[in-house]
This record gives structure tokens, sequence and C-alpha cells, in this order.
């Protein structure tokens, strides 16, 4: 990591442990909604230089991605072998893919796999060109910087050659590839969205428009948050400062936020843009200004030339980026060290092959699952013996209680002798109202049965609730030896302090309050 990122990073964290600021306009609390004022007042040129180049390198690697991207959200699949009115559900294109082989268009096939070799062969000699040292000679670090900057744009590069390939033939008047076709140029016109959408064949309102979108309008947004926050917390970490996730959702909202105003599709954090940002060498966020300078005069002065940009490139911009985040190691993983987290695992990644919204949809519905199971049944440890002890591992909380009821009763009043029973709450911070009524349930039914439950370890909020709800027969101990030497004499109704005794009322109203 270069000095200066080191520097700015060491900057970000001294900044972020500050305690925040009580005033809203305070210049801390400026610096933290406006980062540009926290990293301008110290810029430099070597920053500059650095940004310049981190800037080029996204951008170079933004607008052929971009294009591909763009192909894909506006128009149905053309799956690199050139056949067109495919579907776009998994099963569906496979079907259809093999169904229409023999249509497939020899030119389209071979340059989007001669592009994807390209591809390949220049991301290996990206991850194997060696760092450059200041001892080396002149000659030799500008072979490297050759070298690095044609395997960082690769996309670029890869994406201008079959263009040019493409020109070639057109030349010729013999066009063997499917082509991007008109670009419009520049950015659309400035305005609000529209509510409602007005055809030949009638007006769509505003619900129904929404109705189309389905689940996509809250797949959407989600994995764009969580992308962007990964991403960015996992840089942090490398380059030593903190993230304020409320910052970046705020500037991510205010993004899209513009950018509907100018027909954009939704903005996130991107871990393949994000990485070559970071291997460029960037110090600061205007290396984003350089790139969006770049990709605004490609719009004004480029367009012209997407024209002759092969589908099939694209193609294949696109498989080349999308397939490396394939992690196959996270099922070893997972089975290693938590088996039960491959089930939402393997449900979100079979039903993507279906539609991608329903994958993630299920794959969160069956770890909301996976919770409540883990919070209605919470691990308790049982110590036996005369006086029964039960120990959650968990707080307690309304979907917790009937578990807890029925084990404590069958444990301490189904069993020949009955036995009083001790709950230790150590690791219980918080109780609803549903669990007083459940706790109060389950004293009654001690008392009916003659004996008796006390609790241990509360902690003060949950001592509060539970006297404020003057629960019949409640008893409280400081430590499990008292509450046993307790049981083993005469058992009250009384609340009892860590020494065993009564608690006198004015204290029970003190803590009520």
């Amino acid at each position: 990591m270069p000095s200066s990122m080191k520097a700015l990073g060491q900057a970000r964290s001294s900044r972020s442990t500050m305690a925040p600021d009580s005033c809203c306009c305070s210049p801390a609390a400026m610096q933290r909604r406006l980062p540009i004022l926290a990293w301008l007042p110290d810029y430099s040129l070597q920053w500059l230089k650095m940004d310049f180049i981190a800037g080029l390198s996204v951008g170079l690697t933004v607008i052929p991605q971009a294009l591909a991207y763009a192909e894909v959200a506006g128009l149905p699949p053309q799956n690199l072998l050139g056949l067109q009115n495919i579907p776009r559900q998994f099963f569906l294109q496979v079907y259809h893919t093999f169904l229409n082989i023999g249509e497939t268009r020899v030119g389209d096939a071979v340059l989007g796999l001669v592009c994807m070799v390209l591809l390949l062969v220049l991301k290996l000699m990206r991850d194997h060109v060696p760092p450059v040292h200041p001892e080396m000679p002149p000659g030799v670090r500008l072979s490297h910087g050759l070298v690095w900057t044609a395997t960082t744009a690769r996309n670029a590069l890869v994406v201008s050659f079959a263009a040019l390939v493409a020109y070639s033939f057109e030349v010729t008047g013999y066009q063997p590839f499917i082509l991007t076709g008109e670009t419009a140029e520049g950015l659309p016109p400035v305005r609000t969205p529209p509510f409602s959408l007005t055809t030949a064949n009638g007006t769509t309102s505003f619900a129904e428009m929404v109705q189309d979108m389905g689940t996509g309008l809250a797949v959407v947004p989600l994995v764009g948050l969580l992308e962007s926050i990964a991403v960015a917390k996992a840089f942090a970490s490398q380059n030593n400062y903190r993230v304020d996730a409320n910052q970046e959702l705020l500037a991510i909202g205010l993004t899209n936020v513009l950018g509907s105003l100018v027909s954009s599709y939704p903005v996130t954090g991107s871990f393949g843009r994000t990485a070559v940002n970071a291997q460029s060498g960037v110090c600061t966020p205007a290396g984003g200004l350089v790139t969006g300078a770049l990709v605004l005069l490609s719009l004004d002065y480029l367009t012209s030339l997407f024209y002759y940009i092969p589908k099939a490139a694209l193609a294949a911009v696109i498989i080349m980026a999308v397939a490396p985040l394939f992690d196959t190691k996270i099922f070893g993983t997972l089975w290693r060290v938590k088996r039960l987290d491959l089930l939402p695992l393997s449900i979100t990644f079979l039903l993507c092959f279906w539609e991608v919204q329903y994958g993630i949809l299920a794959g969160t519905l069956v770890s909301l699952l996976i919770l409540l199971h883990a919070v209605a049944r919470p691990k308790t440890q049982v110590s036996e013996g005369p006086v029964l002890v039960l120990q959650p591992a968990s707080g307690l909380h309304f979907p917790a209680i009937e578990a807890l009821r029925e084990a404590i009763l069958n444990q301490a009043l189904e069993g020949s002798p009955r036995r009083c029973a001790i709950l230790e709450c150590t690791h219980v911070c918080s109780i609803d109202y549903t669990v007083v009524l459940g706790l109060g349930d389950l004293l009654e039914d001690f008392r009916r049965q003659g004996a008796a439950l006390v609790f241990v370890g509360l902690q003060v909020p949950v001592l509060r609730t539970l006297l404020a709800a003057d629960l019949k027969g409640f008893q409280y101990f400081s430590t499990r030896e008292e509450a046993e030497n307790h049981l083993q004499q005469d058992p009250g109704t009384q609340p009892y302090n860590s020494c065993g005794d009564p608690v006198p009322e004015h204290k029970v109203a003190l803590l009520k309050a």
C-alpha cells in the first residue's frame, strides 16, 4: 500500500475514533457528512498523480462493463453464441440454447471465445506481474508500467480489439457479428422519473409499474446495500480506517435519487472496480471524479465508435467479470465451521437458477427461520441434583418461553420426587411482556405442586421488570449457593436479596421505579 494511502487511512481512523459532536453543524459533523472537507485540505500533487492513474484505470474498466451490463439489463441474453430471443430464466436459457444450437453464429462464437481467452491471459499476467522497485532500471520500470496498464485496462483493450475487427469486416461489406448498434450521445435529459407510462396499448399506472417490478423492488436495494457495505468494510480493514455505514448508505441513496433524474439504473459499490481502484494506488475519492469525467467524455465523443462493438465481446466481458465471484471454497469452509449455514446458501444458489430475486428472498427467509428457531429453542445448560439448576445460554423472548417452561416442568415437576428449581439468568439481559406472563404461570405451577422456583443472577433491567409485574412467589438471589441454601430451608413468597433476607418494601418499590 502506498505511503500516501496509508497516511490517509490513519487520518480517517483518527477522525472516526473521535467522540461524536452533539452539534450537527460542528466541523467534525460536517466532515462526516461531507468527507471532501476531511481530505481536500491535505491534498498533494503526489495524491493527484495516484488518483489520476487510478481513475483512468477504473474508467477504462467501467465503460465496457457498463455497456455489457446495460445490454443485459435492457434486453434478453444474446448467452456468447450469437443466439437471439432466448428467455431470461436459467433453465429455459439452457433448454433453448441447446434447442437452437444449430443456429449458432460461427463468427460471434469464435470472437467471443477469443475475447474470453485474451481476458483470461491478461488477468493472469496482471496477477503475476512482480511489484516495481525503485532500484529497477528505467527501461524495466517502463516495461512494467506498460504491462500493468494493458492488463488493468484489459476490458477496454479487448473490446477495442473486437470493435476494430468488426469495423474491418464492415468496410468489406460483410458483417459476421451482431453489433451493439446506435448508442445515444450524452446524458439523457434531466427530468423526474415517470410515474405512469403511455404507450399505444394504453396507460400503465404507477401501481402497475410497481407490480411489474415484482420482488426486484426489494431485492435490488437489499443486494446493493449489502454489497456496498461489504466491499467498503473489506478495504477499510486492509487500509486501517473505519467505515461509517450510515454515511455509506446516505451516499448511495443520494446517488440513486440523483441518478433517477437521468434514467440511471441502480448504483452500488463494486468489488471488481474497487479492487482495481485499490491496486492502482488510489489515495482519495478524487479518483472517482477522474472516472466520472472519462465516462462523460466517452458519452460525448466515443458513442459513434460503440456502434461497432460486437455483442459477443460484451458477453465475454460479463462472463469473465462474474466467473471469479463464484467461490467454491465457501462450501468446504461452511462444512467445517457450521454446516447449518449450508442450508440457506444451497437454497439461494439453486433458486437463483430460476430467478435471482427468488433465490435471495428464499435464502433470507430460511436464514430468518433458522434465527427464529434459535430464539425459540435457546440452549439451556441443566445441572442435576436435589435442586434442578437451568441456565439459558441466551436472552429470553416470547418465542422461547413455551419451550423453556416445558423443559422446566418436565424435569422438575413430572419426575419423582418433585424438585425445586433455580433459573440462572446470568446471560439474560432483557425480557418482554410475554416472557413475564410465562414466568408467572411457571411460578404458579410450582406453587400448586408444593415446590419453589427461584431466580439467580438477574441483571438490573430484568429484575426491575419482574418486580414491576408483582409476580406471586417471585424470589431472587445473587448466587446459586445462596439460592440452594434457601431452598433447603423454607422457600417463601417474599422477594429475597443476596443474603437470603426478605427485601424491605421500600427497596422493592425503588427497584420497581
